[in-house]
């Protein structure tokens, strides 16, 4: 059975790409022929940089290989509840590159978060006080705004492991204290998984706040072993925590069948974290991943096959 209001993509993270520049990384059109290899016609941006930034060279090595684009990226410039103009100026990079190769959602991804990834040090406490919520809060307003105003882009805010929105209660209180109109969720089942929430209940619960989706798994044993080590996240990356399906946490049927109950057209994107690992890795793990996601229901069509982009709104 396939579910046709979801469509399949992917994206750097999955060839071990987190950084703009890093020589540890699948150079870029490594990634992208590889990408078309895998079975993907979808296309997440990842850390602007990575990519070429020129739009008019990017749709030309996306067109020839026949790759469409789902979102951009934001990441790297940190959290919304602090250095708020830097946030803004890194977001505004990546919408209006996502807006010229014809993307409309843009996916933030708050990192660094509390933690360093290298030292395992804490940088800031792991819970907001009011005042730092209440920044959250209103600089993802402001961002989604505009986003939507001045790009025509939709803002998709990912809870992230180590930065203070990656459990079930704070993406919870987050969506219940931001404006609806302007900021809804990259929904990444992996870090929400690794943190033990209820993934299908907050689809759930919040429908009409799915606006994007991240599919992943992380390894429980590992997750827990985090937990008890008091282990920044890259550092259990670094160990295994992300596998490719269907080996972890959640399950992935079960978060389909919360999924296709949605009036929605959406994305959903393999994000398999995997940073650093060897060149040859990531192919065979892209290919069996989208088999299997092949298998209960999940297909990369062509923009030409799909009579209206996935764009997180309703059908």
């Amino acid at each position: 059975m396939e579910i046709r209001h979801l469509q399949l993509g992917s994206c750097p993270d999955s060839w071990g790409v987190w950084f703009a520049d890093d020589p540890r990384q699948t150079p870029w059109n490594r990634f992208l022929d590889e990408m078309v290899a895998a079975g993907y016609s979808w296309l997440e941006l990842g850390p602007y940089g990575y990519l070429p930034t020129d739009p008019s060279r990017l749709s030309d090595e996306l067109a020839a290989r026949g790759l469409t684009v789902a979102g951009g990226t934001v990441a790297g410039a940190g959290g919304p509840h602090k250095d708020f103009e830097n946030v803004l100026a890194e977001t505004r990079k990546v919408a209006e590159l996502t807006a010229a190769v014809g993307g409309k959602n843009v996916v933030f991804v708050p990192v660094p978060g509390y933690r360093d990834d290298n030292t395992n040090a804490y940088l800031e406490p792991g819970e907001l006080d009011a005042d730092g919520w209440q920044a959250l809060v209103k600089n993802s307003n402001t961002l989604g705004k505009v986003l939507l105003e001045e790009y025509g882009v939709h803002m998709r805010f990912h809870p992230h492991a180590d930065y203070q929105v990656e459990t079930q209660a704070q993406t919870e209180r987050f969506l219940a204290d931001t404006d609806p109109r302007y900021v809804s969720l990259c929904l990444d089942t992996g870090h929400l998984a690794y943190r033990k929430a209820d993934v299908p209940a907050i689809i759930r619960t919040y429908p009409d706040r799915i606006g994007y989706v991240h599919i992943k798994q992380m390894d429980p044993v590992i997750a827990e072993r985090a937990v008890k080590e008091d282990l920044a996240f890259g550092k259990a990356v670094a160990q295994g925590a992300s596998v490719e399906p269907p080996a972890g946490e959640p399950d992935i049927p079960d978060v389909l069948a919360a999924l296709s109950e949605l009036d929605a057209e959406l994305f959903v994107v393999v994000e398999q974290d995997m940073y650093p690992v060897e060149f040859d890795v990531p192919l065979p793990i892209a290919e069996r991943t989208r088999t299997y996601l092949n298998s209960v229901g999940l297909h990369s069509r062509a923009a030409a096959e799909n009579p209206r982009p996935a764009t997180g709104e309703k059908i």
